[in-house]
């Protein structure tokens, strides 16, 4: 059977932006900006980017260029005779289930919020109205359990359609149009009364909030280095199978770079969207669904036409959410069809019932089973994101990297090879040491400070609050600002701020 090919350079980068672009990526990054110092912060952002997240898209793109395979086969094709790497595509393909176990739910949650912003359900609401509508969807399990499936049904039935005729075509269009709708958006933002104070917060640098002591700094390096690595979704093959489906024309570190720029973009314009606009209404700025779910449709009700405005806000967040959903499944359909020879119609039947029916504890986890959580952690769905998060993309990360550096994988040589064939930036040859040695040490950082706060929290389980991770109130005030238990170091206050990847 022929492989599947991308149509367009352009298919390529949106659809590889917009696996990158997730719900996390647009409220929580612009929330950190202003937190640590603006364009201070923005710049050891943009720092950790070139240094670790970039190099590691490139080398995950390489794998997939190479082998002409997903990671159901890449390493196969790759690996020296009497290897073992191949073994870790079992730990990629089970965190793409995870993945789409609780993002469907999440997804789905922005999709609601379309109809209901549309038919006016949120007109005059004050804040206290908007957070009964949110505690209202979460205790429902058939809304919940409903728009989770909407979503699975319409991105499988997107990939049914094959790589050029569905995945590319319709994430194109998509993305343009989550563009343009951002642009919009933006440019009503900036133009409210008040609107200055908001991107002055945002966007001035505050270099208090970084040098004012050593803690403040190593909070902040941490936090953008969480960012820069969780931003770009690597370690679990989805970009390994977009790398598959592309030419030799172009050098692989440009490609990166435009998709790296793209993710930024997205991210720091979403938040010249939400910042004037608290401003604006004097509405204190919050993270997480309070902010999305409950400050924001408040917010909108406030201006002239915002039940335009609301609407398409949430039509921006269900695109950038869906452009996750559709990648991701494509990664877990080829898998199916490179490991086991199935046709794309068979894994799109299989995948049809197996995807929501895992879905389902998730989109239970804040109604039916609200009580199940795991000490320290948290409800199904931060359990779920913590597998993900804060283990499987470290982990797979780090096999990337030292798959493409060592003897005993790919080599130096054969990945430098890979990744600068074709027009376009290089990959530096002389990052050789920073790559064999530099950035494993960064991974594992991430990957071992993923655990601090848990392990911790075992240690001092007396001294938790039993509230502390289970309910809808207190899954709305902490959830996406990490808090998983009452932290008093600075380690745990780093990881905290800095989970949650791919949401």
């Amino acid at each position: 059977m022929e492989r599947e090919r991308f149509g367009s350079r352009l298919g390529f980068i949106l659809i590889s932006a917009g696996c990158a672009i997730g719900l996390g990526n647009v409220w929580r990054f612009p929330y950190i900006t202003g937190e640590y110092g603006g364009a201070a912060f923005l710049v050891m952002y943009l720092v950790f980017l070139v240094v670790l997240g970039l190099p590691i898209m490139v080398m995950e793109f390489a794998v997939g260029r190479g082998s002409q395979r997903s990671i159901a086969r890449a390493f196969n094709v790759l690996e020296p005779a009497g290897t073992h790497w191949h073994k870790y595509k079992w730990v990629g393909i089970a965190g793409c289930y995870l993945l789409m176990m609780f993002y469907t739910t999440v997804a789905g949650w922005m999709l609601a919020y379309v109809p209901k912003f549309a038919s006016g359900q949120f007109v005059g609401a004050d804040s206290q109205a908007t957070s009964a509508v949110f505690d209202a969807m979460l205790a429902s399990p058939v809304e919940c359990v409903f728009w989770m499936v909407v979503v699975c049904v319409v991105s499988i039935l997107i990939c049914s359609l094959g790589v050029q005729k569905g995945v590319e075509r319709i994430t194109k269009a998509m993305m343009l149009a989550l563009l343009a709708i951002l642009g919009v958006l933006v440019v009503r933002a900036l133009t409210l009364p008040g609107a200055a104070d908001g991107v002055a917060f945002y966007l001035l640098p505050d270099f208090s909030k970084i040098f004012g002591s050593p803690d403040m700094f190593f909070e902040a390096a941490y936090a953008a280095m969480g960012q820069a690595f969780f931003t770009l979704s690597i370690g679990m093959g989805s970009m390994t199978i977009f790398g598959s489906y592309i030419d030799k024309h172009r050098s692989l570190m440009g490609e990166a770079a435009t998709i790296g720029v793209l993710d930024t973009g997205v991210a720091l314009a979403t938040g010249l969207i939400i910042f004037p606009a608290c401003f604006a209404f004097g509405v204190a700025p919050d993270s997480g669904p309070g902010l999305v779910f409950i400050t924001l449709p408040s917010v909108f009700e406030q201006m002239w036409g915002g039940q335009v405005w609301g609407t398409l806000f949430f039509v921006f967040m269900s695109f950038a959410a869906l452009s996750t959903v559709i990648a991701v499944f494509e990664g877990i359909l080829r898998f199916s069809m490179d490991q086991w020879g199935w046709s794309r119609k068979r894994a799109v039947t299989v995948n049809l019932i197996a995807i929501p029916l895992l879905s389902l504890p998730c989109a239970l986890g804040f109604n039916v089973l609200s009580d199940v959580v795991m000490p320290g952690v948290g409800d199904i769905q931060t359990v779920e994101d913590f597998l993900v998060s804060s283990n499987i993309m470290p982990l797979g990360s780090l096999v990337y990297v030292l798959f493409c550096v060592s003897r005993r994988g790919w080599g130096w040589k054969n990945f430098l090879a890979e990744a600068n064939e074709g027009e376009g930036l290089k990959f530096p040859r002389w990052l050789r040491l920073w790559m064999r040695f530099s950035v494993p040490v960064l991974v594992v950082i991430i990957l071992i400070m993923g655990w601090v706060p848990i392990v911790s929290s075992w240690m001092r389980a007396k001294r938790l609050v039993p509230e502390a991770n289970s309910g809808i109130c207190a899954f709305r005030d902490c959830w996406f600002s990490g808090i998983r238990a009452p932290t008093t170091n600075f380690f745990e206050k780093m990881v905290t701020k800095s989970s949650f990847g791919f949401l």
